[in-house]
């Protein structure tokens, strides 16, 4: 798909894999004109890692869409100004990386994000807040 990169180190960067990742996962094909739910086949597909692939950081979430078609996510870093003596700090937040997912994709990563919220408020990093009463719930006095 985006053209092949010749790998000189075979399938032996399939052993470098970060922790808890997986190597196989079951997929199924797009809902293009599909068939009936028991016709689907299955598609088993390994995980292959890139050790050279680029880690980007981010810092901030700078613009979040959907528009039906798919989920745009802009991750930003803030940079701050020199401080002056006196003066207000300012600063400026750039573009660090913009990430677009299909549906699927994106909802998959709502479900992971859950999981990985789930997680960290069992570890306690996290608490949920209780729900805020809205403004056009009455109100009574006794």
């Amino acid at each position: 798909m985006f053209g092949k990169k010749d790998d000189k180190n075979g399938d032996k960067k399939e052993a470098a894999k970060a922790p808890g990742t997986t190597t196989e996962a079951k997929a199924t094909p797009p809902a293009q004109a599909a068939p009936a739910a028991d016709q689907r086949p299955q598609v088993t597909l390994r995980f292959v890692d890139r050790p050279e692939l680029e880690e980007t950081f981010a810092d901030s979430i700078g613009h979040l869409s959907f528009d039906g078609q798919s989920l745009r996510i802009e991750f930003a870093i803030t940079r701050m100004d020199d401080v002056k003596q006196g003066a207000p700090m300012t600063g400026r937040r750039y573009p660090a990386c913009r990430l677009v997912l299909p549906p699927g994709a994106a909802v998959e990563l709502i479900n992971r994000m859950q999981q990985v919220a789930a997680a960290l408020t069992q570890a306690g990093v996290l608490r949920q807040n209780p729900p805020q009463p809205t403004a056009s719930a009455p109100q009574t006095r006794n």
